[in-house]
């Protein structure tokens, strides 16, 4: 059974930062492109961050490029989330996933909130 457990938001303030993290279970994690999404309320959920299976390749949604950092540990099935320079329109829920091309390729966990708010 595939399971995601993402941890490590909070509230921040603007021009703060966190540190997101993602263990996955029930699959070859290696074999997998793994993505970073986020859902804010209202809006439909959108890829921010993708890395491939060795970390060769990274892409960012625009909107993220120059504060957001995606890296992963293979050996311990985790994928992290580094946020600077947060803004207001980064609040949302961020899951993670393997990146389908177009969604995630399994069910979704409860994601974690991050919330940036003075």
């Amino acid at each position: 059974q595939v399971q995601f457990a993402e941890s490590g938001g909070g509230l921040v303030q603007p021009g703060g930062s966190l540190r997101l993290s993602c263990v996955a279970s029930g699959f070859s994690f290696t074999y997998f492109r793994m993505a970073w999404y986020r859902q804010a309320p209202g809006k439909e959920r959108e890829l921010v961050a993708s890395i491939s299976n060795f970390g060769g390749s990274i892409k960012y949604a625009d909107s993220v490029k120059g504060r957001f950092t995606i890296s992963r540990d293979n050996i311990k099935n985790t994928m992290y989330l580094e946020m600077n320079s947060l803004k207001p329109e980064d609040s949302a829920v961020y899951s993670c996933n393997g990146d389908g091309g177009n969604g995630g390729l399994w069910s979704w966990g409860q994601g974690t909130q991050v919330t940036v708010s003075s």
